[in-house]
C-alpha cells in the first residue's frame, strides 16, 4: 500500500468539483450512507445522545499496540474510501540509503528545485515547520542515520468527497486511532501532524460555486457570496473571483488554504481594516462533526458549531469541507513602500531606500512608523511592516509598506505625506516612487514554499496601547530590543472591528481583542531548530520568551494570534481566546465527547498530551497522544 515518492510528483490532482459551463460545481457532497457501511461497524456513525464510556483507554492506540487495526482493516476501510488512503512515507526518505524510498534522482530534485515548484504544499505529509515533527527525515544530501515516520501521520485520506471525511472521522472514533487535519501544511504548531495518527487530507476539496444573491439564515447578510471547498488555496480563490469581478479577503500568502485553518484560527489579510477578518467573511459552513454527520452550521442552524469554527481554533470541533462567503465588489489595493537602514554614512539624496548614521534617528523613525499606524488604519488601510536586524555588514533595517484598498496611486502618495515630512524632519530622507496599484484578487503564484525549521511567536496590540503616550514608548522600546537581539520585529496594522465586519448578528469565537487590536506582530528567531542540541534548543526557546515577556508587560490587555503564535504562550487560553474560551470549551465537550480530535492549544486540549520523546525541548507531535 505505500506510494512512492514519484507517484506524488507525477499523480493528476484530483478536484472536489467538476468543470459545467463556464463555472465549477461546489464541492463533492457525496455522503457516506447506511449502504456504504454495510456490515463494517468500524466506519458506522457515532450518537450523541449515548452515554461515553468511562472506561475508554487512557491513550489512543499506537502502532504496535494489540489494539491497533489490523491490515485488513486498513484495507477495509480503503475500500470504503474508494482507493482513496494513502501511506506515504516523509518525502526526504528519498535521500536515506536505508530507506526503501532511496532515489538519488528524487533526492536531488528536493534538494534543488522542489522548491520551485507546489510539490510540499501537496505533498500529504509535510508541514512547513519541521521541528513539531521530531526532525526525524530532515533533508539532506547524504544524511546520518535513519528517516523515521516520527510525528508525522501512518496513514492519510486523500479527501475528494464529504463521504471520505465522515469513513475517516467514524473510523478513527470506533477504533480510538489518533486523528488529524491537514490542509497545505502551513502549519508552525503541530497541529496537523501526529505520531501514529490517521490524517484527513481536505486540500483537494477544491469546488467553487458563485451566488449572486445569497440571504444568510438568521442572519443580516443579503447579497453576491460564494461557495468554496475548505482546500481551496488563495491564489485558486483570486483566480476565480477575477472571472466574476468580486473579491474574496484572503491570506497574504497565496498558497494557504482560505477556507480552512485560516477562518478557524480568524484569518487577517490587507483588507481587514476594510472587511474584516476571515471569520467576518464566513455566512455559513459545511462541516462533519466528530460523529460523522454532515452538517450545516449558521446563525439559524448549529448556531453553537458557527460560533466556535469562527476563530475557536481548528483541528477540535469538526472538519469543514465547504464554506459560503461573501463576495465584495472588485477593489484595488496601492502599495507605497520604503525602507530606510542604519549604516556608516547618512543619504544626501532622497529616495525610497535611504540610509542613516545615527542609532537614535533611525530608532526614532521606526517609532513613527508605527505611530502612523492609526491613520492607516482609520482610514481603512493596512501597515506592513520589517524590523530587520543586522545581518553581515548590513545594519538595521526598517521596511515600509503603506497599502490602501480603494485609492489611486495620486490619493495613496497624499496619505503617505504626513509620514514622509516628519521622517525628512528628523533626518531620514526618504521620498517614495509613484505608489503601484493592482485589483486585490490579481495575484498568481502557485508554487513556492519549502519546510523551514524556525521558531517565533505573535503579540496582539489594543489600541489603547497607541494613543497612551507611556504604554506606547514601553512597546517601543520592547519591540526595539527584540530586533537588537537578533530578531525581525514583523508588524502588520490593522483595524478588524465589528464595524469593518458588517455588525454580524451572530458572535464569532474568534478572540474579542482582535475588536480592539491595531497591529499584529510577529517576532522570528533566525535559529534552526533541526540542527540544535536539546540545551541549545531550550535555551532559544527561553530567550525568545525573554523578550516577549517584555512586549507582553507593554500590552496590557493584549493577546497573541492563533495562527500565528507560540505553541508554549503563558496562559494560552486567554491569550488567543480571551473571554469566549469558556464558551468554545463547552462546545467541544458537548460536540466532541469522544475526544475524537485533539490539537495543541485549542479549547479542551488541555485533557490530553503528547508523550514527549527523549530531547524534545518543543512540544512535539513525536509520541503516543495520552489523556492527562
Amino acid at each position: 500500500m505505500r506510494l512512492t515518492f514519484l507517484l506524488f510528483v507525477t499523480a493528476p490532482l484530483v478536484l472536489g468539483g467538476r468543470e459545467v459551463g463556464n463555472r465549477q460545481e461546489g464541492p463533492n457532497e457525496t455522503q457516506l450512507t447506511v449502504k456504504d457501511i454495510g456490515d463494517f461497524a468500524d466506519v458506522s456513525f457515532g450518537n450523541l445522545k449515548r452515554s461515553v464510556s468511562a472506561t475508554r483507554p487512557r491513550c489512543k492506540s499506537f502502532p504496535g499496540d494489540p489494539s491497533w487495526p489490523r491490515a485488513s482493516e486498513w484495507a477495509r476501510l480503503n475500500k470504503t474510501l474508494e482507493g482513496a488512503l494513502l501511506q506515504p512515507l516523509p518525502p526526504a526518505s528519498v535521500c536515506y540509503r536505508t530507506s526503501p524510498n532511496f532515489n538519488t534522482e528524487a533526492c536531488d530534485f528536493l534538494l534543488r528545485n522542489a522548491s520551485r515548484t507546489s510539490f510540499y504544499l501537496d505533498d500529504p505529509l509535510t508541514i512547513l515547520t519541521q521541528w513539531p515533527q521530531g526532525n526525524t527525515c530532515l533533508l539532506s544530501q547524504d544524511p546520518a542515520g535513519n528517516c523515521t515516520q516520527g510525528g508525522f501521520p501512518i496513514y492519510v485520506v486523500n479527501a475528494t468527497s464529504v463521504k471520505h471525511v465522515q469513513a475517516a472521522v467514524n473510523f478513527a472514533r470506533n477504533k480510538n486511532v489518533r486523528l488529524v487535519v491537514k490542509n497545505t501544511g502551513h502549519d508552525s504548531s503541530g497541529r496537523s501532524t501526529g505520531a501514529g495518527a490517521l490524517s484527513v487530507w481536505t486540500h483537494y476539496l477544491k469546488g467553487f460555486e458563485f451566488l449572486p444573491e445569497y440571504k444568510q439564515p438568521g442572519g443580516n447578510y443579503h447579497g453576491p457570496a460564494a461557495r468554496a471547498g475548505a482546500g481551496l488555496q488563495v491564489w485558486e480563490a483570486f483566480r476565480h473571483a477575477e472571472q466574476y469581478n468580486i473579491t474574496l479577503p484572503a491570506a497574504s500568502c497565496l498558497t494557504v488554504g482560505s477556507y480552512g485553518g485560516w477562518i478557524t484560527g480568524g484569518g487577517h489579510s490587507p483588507l481587514s481594516s476594510k472587511f474584516g477578518l476571515g471569520v467576518d467573511q464566513v455566512l455559513s459552513l459545511q462541516v462533519v462533526t466528530a460523529d460523522g454527520r454532515y452538517v450545516t452550521a449558521n446563525p439559524k442552524t448549529n448556531e453553537d458549531l458557527f460560533f466556535a469554527l469562527r476563530g475557536g481554533g481548528g483541528s477540535t470541533y469538526g472538519i469543514v469541507t465547504s464554506a459560503i462567503v461573501k463576495a465584495h465588489p472588485q477593489i484595488n489595493l496601492t502599495i507605497a513602500s520604503f525602507s530606510f537602514t542604519l549604516g556608516s554614512t547618512t543619504s544626501t539624496t532622497p529616495g525610497p531606500s535611504v540610509t542613516v548614521s545615527d542609532a537614535e534617528t533611525f530608532w526614532k523613525g521606526f517609532n513613527e512608523v508605527f505611530a502612523f499606524g492609526i491613520p492607516t488604519v482609520d482610514a481603512g488601510g493596512y501597515l506592513w511592516t520589517n524590523g530587520n536586524p543586522a545581518r553581515g555588514s548590513t545594519n538595521y533595517q526598517m521596511q515600509v509598506q503603506v497599502q490602501m484598498p480603494g485609492l489611486t496611486p495620486a490619493e495613496t502618495a497624499d496619505f503617505v505625506q504626513p509620514l514622509l515630512r516628519t521622517l525628512n524632519t528628523l533626518g531620514i530622507p526618504v521620498a517614495i516612487a509613484t505608489p503601484t496599484t493592482r485589483v486585490y484578487s490579481s495575484q498568481a503564484g502557485s508554487t513556492g514554499g519549502a519546510p523551514g525549521n524556525g521558531y517565533f511567536a505573535s503579540r496582539l496590540f489594543p489600541r489603547a496601547v497607541f494613543e497612551n503616550a507611556t504604554l506606547f514608548s514601553a512597546a517601543m522600546s520592547a519591540a526595539r530590543a527584540t530586533v537588537e537581539a537578533g530578531y525581525v520585529f514583523h508588524g502588520l496594522n490593522m483595524a478588524p472591528t465589528l464595524r469593518a465586519a458588517g455588525h454580524p448578528t451572530a458572535r464569532a469565537g474568534v478572540n474579542p481583542v482582535w475588536r480592539e487590536a491595531v497591529m499584529h506582530a510577529d517576532v522570528f528567531t533566525g535559529v534552526n531548530m533541526g540542527t540544535l542540541t536539546p540545551a541549545e534548543g531550550r535555551e532559544a526557546q527561553r530567550r525568545l520568551d525573554g523578550y516577549m515577556t517584555a512586549l507582553r508587560a507593554a500590552t496590557p490587555g493584549g493577546g497573541a494570534y492563533f495562527n500565528e503564535a507560540d505553541v508554549l504562550e503563558p496562559d494560552w487560553q486567554r491569550s488567543f481566546f480571551g473571554s469566549n474560551y469558556g464558551a468554545l470549551a463547552w462546545v467541544k465537550r458537548s460536540r466532541d465527547p469522544w475526544h475524537v480530535f485533539w490539537s495543541p492549544t485549542t479549547p479542551g486540549s488541555e485533557a490530553w498530551a503528547v508523550e514527549k520523546a527523549p530531547g524534545d525541548e518543543l512540544p512535539t507531535q513525536n509520541g503516543r497522544l495520552c489523556r492527562v
